[in-house]
């Protein structure tokens, strides 16, 4: 057993002591060629972190981290030159994405989109790539300061988490393998994750539907006092809980989803009115509770 150990001790130091890393820093600055109107921030990762700090300046500061890791010289140069920052500008939309050896990135039809899981008209082609291996490991941490007011769509989906601070626009943040932190946020939001929290902290209340997922983790939701909603909360293993004084059950209500193989309908039994009511806080969890709060002025 001891010789075993050693042998696969030896074989892991071999792996790691013949390895081959590429690592750098990039930073760019960009400015939104439309004026007077929303503005949003597209950031779409593979691999890799995402991080977004609003601030009172005009114009967007990126900083990306490109990792490539392996075994020999020549296959680490094959991921220097296929891993790189791609950006598009759209004048009053900045698209900042991964590109890489397996998939192309771009406009996608409204169709493909609802058969890959896409709530936007930008992504990646994933179809016949599932199986495509790249002879390399690689990442991507992205670090961006925004305007406050921009709306943000963001998405990752190994080896990262997706922290967003100050920010009063409109968002939109999916993860796959790992957390979303949402904090100092004022405005609708959408986040969904399969394998980690979600954890939201509003600094002003939202007075538009809002919607929090996730597979395998908690959602924690803070809100500020007197929060007024309408709130739906569905688990099959978790529960939901509240310091909100004011909360009643509101009645059973059949949902219709339009869908390319027709209609179908569900039941909602789990609705309740928070206050006098309100927007509709959507709250959805498989293995994880649900802890909404609301936050005391001291």
């Amino acid at each position: 057993m001891k010789r075993l150990i050693l042998l696969t001790l030896l074989i892991v130091l071999i792996n790691r002591a013949t390895a081959q890393t590429f690592s750098e820093v990039v930073k760019k600055e960009f400015a939104f060629e439309k004026v007077g109107t929303e503005k949003t921030v597209f950031v779409s990762n593979i691999t890799g972190n995402i991080r977004v700090q609003g601030y009172e300046g005009s114009t967007v500061l990126l900083e990306v981290t490109r990792k490539v890791t392996a075994k020999t010289e020549a296959r680490l140069e094959q991921g220097k030159k296929e891993i790189q920052l791609g950006v598009i500008d759209r004048s009053d939309t900045l698209i900042f994405y991964m590109v890489n050896g397996c998939h192309t990135f771009g406009k996608i039809n409204s169709k493909r989109a609802r058969n890959f899981g896409s709530r936007h008209p930008w992504g990646y082609n994933w179809e016949g790539n599932h199986h495509c291996h790249l002879p390399y490991d690689y990442k991507l941490d992205f670090v961006l300061k925004v305007p406050s007011s921009v709306n943000l769509v963001l998405s990752t989906v190994n080896q990262g988490d997706i922290v967003v601070e100050n920010i009063i626009g409109a968002l939109m943040v999916d993860n796959i393998n790992g957390s979303i932190k949402l904090t100092n946020i004022s405005r609708e939001a959408t986040a969904t994750t399969i394998n980690g929290n979600v954890d939201i902290e509003y600094s002003k209340n939202p007075d538009k539907a809002c919607r929090f997922y996730t597979l395998n983790g908690d959602i924690n939701a803070w809100f500020q006092k007197e929060l007024k909603a309408t709130l739906s909360f569905k688990s099959f293993q978790g529960e939901f809980f509240t310091n909100v004084p004011e909360i009643e059950s509101l009645p059973v209500q059949v949902v219709k989803v339009d869908g390319a193989q027709g209609s179908r309908y569900s039941v909602n039994g789990n609705r309740f009115k928070i206050g006098s009511g309100g927007a509709l806080l959507d709250f959805e969890t498989f293995n994880g509770n649900v802890y909404l709060k609301e936050v005391n002025d001291n």
